[in-house]
């Protein structure tokens, strides 16, 4: 048994075997269904479970490599983007050696989407697609779980609670990234924090810079950010389709001091964030990081070129105008004065749709979202 079998993607060798029992799987069947018929009653699901499994299995049968899977589900990621985005671009590809292995520490707005972007920008440039850290939590079902180590997805144990347990997951995953960066070879991308940054608000958590270099500690802490090329990435979204969810958890964490998941909501917020409108989308591959012994410096150096190379929006300049805890130090010019007049007047309609769709109460968190990047890049520009 290979060390890494409990967290690692799938294999060439395996991918046929696990589409042939996706193909089978009632509950990845219904989820399909319910997707693309969203109205259909329990009967006609059961009825159409059987002709869509066999059409997957035909449809399948020919699959033998993630390669040739990521190649076969392109046209429903570009089918996705053209639905869902008024277009994505992306700057900083063509400066990096990606025939080199890098290790991508990116800001996190959205759980499928952040990677699934970045991706996109690799596979259009004609680069080798990541492999992706995602938490174990998000795999509540197998087919889930299925999918996303099919498409290069490996798993971060977030849900063990014996102190122990977390240091040997913690130690299992830093050897699965090192190993992958400096004996695959491959391209790697991890969240700069565990979560998303909900309020806007990016920050580099430096107990995951320390984990990297837990498989590696007879080494210094610089060697390790030198030999496994950590550069930052930073993905900017014009709206986001879960703002108002994310507005409304972070004023019950603030009023209660707690906020409990419900059933099946990281399901939905994974669906809404896929389907969702999301206007603009922009991703900045940064520059590799320069060695430092100092995990808290190198987080700072990471927010610094997050910050930096997200893309502003109109919708965020007028949040900023509308937030009432903004940095008045700071000189921020108005919307009007950076946008066209076309381009501000329906970024407000769209700001205004957005108001109105939240909670009174939930506005100020909304408004923090949007804003928040704005105060963070104008800081560094002035100071």
């Amino acid at each position: 048994m290979d060390l890494f079998d409990a967290i690692r993607p799938y294999n060439d060798s395996e991918v046929p075997v696990i589409l042939a029992r996706l193909s089978k799987d009632k509950a990845f069947l219904d989820s399909l269904i319910r997707f693309r018929y969203p109205a259909l009653g329990a009967l006609r699901t059961a009825l159409l479970r059987p002709l869509l499994g066999l059409r997957l299995q035909a449809q399948l049968r020919t699959i033998q490599t993630v390669a040739q899977l990521q190649v076969h589900i392109e046209p429903y990621i570009n089918r996705t983007i053209e639905c869902s985005t008024s277009g994505v671009s992306w700057s900083g590809v063509e400066h990096l050696e990606l025939d080199k292995a890098h290790l991508f520490i990116a800001n996190h707005r959205d759980i499928v989407m952040d990677p699934t972007f970045a991706n996109y920008a690799l596979y259009q440039s004609a680069r080798r697609t990541l492999r992706i850290a995602i938490g174990d939590n998000l795999l509540q079902k197998p087919f889930v779980a299925d999918l996303m180590r099919l498409n290069k997805s490996f798993i971060v144990q977030r849900s063990l609670t014996g102190r122990r347990e977390k240091l040997a997951a913690l130690q299992l995953l830093s050897a699965y990234i090192n190993h992958s960066i400096r004996h695959d070879g491959e391209l790697v991308w991890i969240a700069q924090a565990e979560g998303r940054a909900k309020d806007g608000d990016d920050h580099t958590d430096p107990a995951i810079l320390k984990m990297f270099h837990l498989a590696c500690k007879e080494a210094a802490f610089s060697e390790c950010v030198r030999d496994l090329r950590m550069t930052p990435l930073a993905i900017s979204y014009e709206y986001d389709p879960c703002d108002t969810a994310k507005a409304r958890e972070l004023y019950i964490r603030e009023t209660t001091g707690q906020y409990v998941k419900a059933a099946g909501e990281d399901d939905a917020s994974i669906a809404l964030g896929i389907t969702g409108f999301k206007g603009r989308v922009h991703v900045h591959f940064g520059t590799p990081l320069e060695p430092v012994d100092d995990a808290k410096a190198l987080a700072l150096a990471i927010d610094r070129q997050i910050r930096t190379n997200c893309r502003l929006f109109p919708i965020n300049y007028l949040a900023y105008a509308d937030w009432e805890e903004r940095d008045s130090t700071l000189n921020v010019p108005p919307a009007a004065s950076l946008f066209a007049e076309t381009e501000l007047k329906e970024a407000k309609e769209q700001w205004q749709k957005r108001l109105s769709a939240c909670e009174p109460a939930h506005r100020p968190w909304l408004i923090r979202q949007y804003a928040t990047p704005v105060q963070n890049q104008y800081r560094l520009k002035e100071g």
